[in-house]
């Protein structure tokens, strides 16, 4: 079967065609120029360009699969969370598309597309990710832990309590003063700067739990810039980026001896970073890296994530027609065997 996903849960347009879970397309519009001169994502603004380009990155990805829509046996759509008006766009359109070509329709969770992109390109050394598994999602929206039982089965582990990861990142790389999103900036910077400069203390240190926090390091970081502005900036950046691997990595390694997992998925923005790639090399978990374009959001991830439903038993009704936008809904334990349709009378 090929599954068309969609994904619009903030600022890039994603729209991916998986047949019987191989990726065939895989397109995606960014609007980080649009934001950049305001500093970060202005949401109506998301909302309006998603509505103005769906329709031609649908048209590009069917091209770039050689398919035609009476090809589509299936449609997912990201329903949250995300921002509001950009979920509306790409589940409406989702809907109503699956609805006219009188396909079924399979409303998906953020995080579970995320989660599901271990699917799409096996690693040519580990081969295919397969649950049992932990799965650390780090990226600008989230920064999450999760332990996958069986596709189908998902248990949050842990959360970031304020900033994600890739939040920090951007927040730190402006008050260096190297623009939005400064992420990526930020890394080349801390490549030519010692890691060992600033003796960040790691967060949560000694939790029982496995829990991430930023925050305080991003206000550590302000601090330090406002204090002594003529400060070694690739320094700092180097300090700052060694302490945010070494939260997510420490946290991933006490949950895997927790759990007794030796595999660990890393997707998210965030996996991109090399300091953290290589920081996970030098653990025993086997460690699964998605290429970056299905790491990042995309609708190649919530494609492969219908698939895995669809594998799992879930069967879709015309009841998931109904399904709504919710801008905050965290994936605990659940089974995509029983899904419920995420209504917004259930958003309470």
């Amino acid at each position: 079967m090929v599954i068309l996903g969609i994904d619009t849960s903030c600022d890039d347009t994603g729209v991916g065609l998986v047949e019987d879970g191989v990726v065939r397309a895989n397109v995606v519009a960014s609007q980080t120029a649009l934001h950049a001169p305001f500093g970060g994502v202005m949401p109506e603004q998301a909302s309006r360009e998603h509505l103005a380009v769906i329709g031609s990155v649908v048209d590009r990805a069917l091209a770039e699969a050689g398919l035609g829509l009476e090809a589509v046996g299936a449609v997912a759509a990201t329903y949250g969370p995300g921002l509001v008006g950009a979920l509306l766009v790409g589940l409406s359109y989702a809907k109503a598309l699956a609805w006219a070509r009188g396909v079924p329709f399979i409303p998906v969770h953020h995080l579970e597309g995320h989660i599901a992109s271990a699917l799409g390109a096996p690693d040519s050394a580990r081969g295919r990710a397969e649950p049992p598994f932990l799965c650390l999602i780090a990226s600008g929206g989230h920064t999450s832990l999760f332990e996958v039982r069986a596709w189908g089965e998902i248990r949050e582990l842990g959360r970031t309590r304020d900033d994600a990861a890739g939040e920090a990142f951007d927040k730190a790389a402006r008050l260096l003063g190297l623009g939005y999103p400064g992420g990526r900036a930020l890394s080349q910077l801390a490549e030519t700067g010692d890691p060992e400069a600033f003796p960040f203390p790691l967060p949560l240190k000694g939790q029982a739990g496995f829990d991430f926090s930023f925050s305080g390091l991003k206000t550590a970081v302000a601090r330090l810039v406002a204090a002594s502005p003529d400060l070694n900036k690739a320094d700092l950046a180097a300090s700052f980026e060694r302490v945010v691997v070494e939260s997510l990595v420490s946290t991933a390694l006490r949950a895997a001896d927790a759990t007794g997992h030796t595999t660990l998925v890393v997707a998210g923005g965030v996996a991109a970073n090399r300091r953290l790639r290589e920081r996970l090399q030098d653990t025993p978990l086997r460690v699964h890296v998605p290429p970056l374009s299905l790491a990042t959001d995309n609708g190649a991830m919530i494609a492969l994530a219908a698939h895995a439903r669809l594998k799992s038993g879930f069967r879709p009704t015309s009841a998931s027609l109904e399904a709504d936008a919710v801008p905050y809904v965290p994936l605990s334990e659940t089974s995509w065997r029983e899904a419920a349709v995420p209504a917004s009378s259930a958003r309470s």
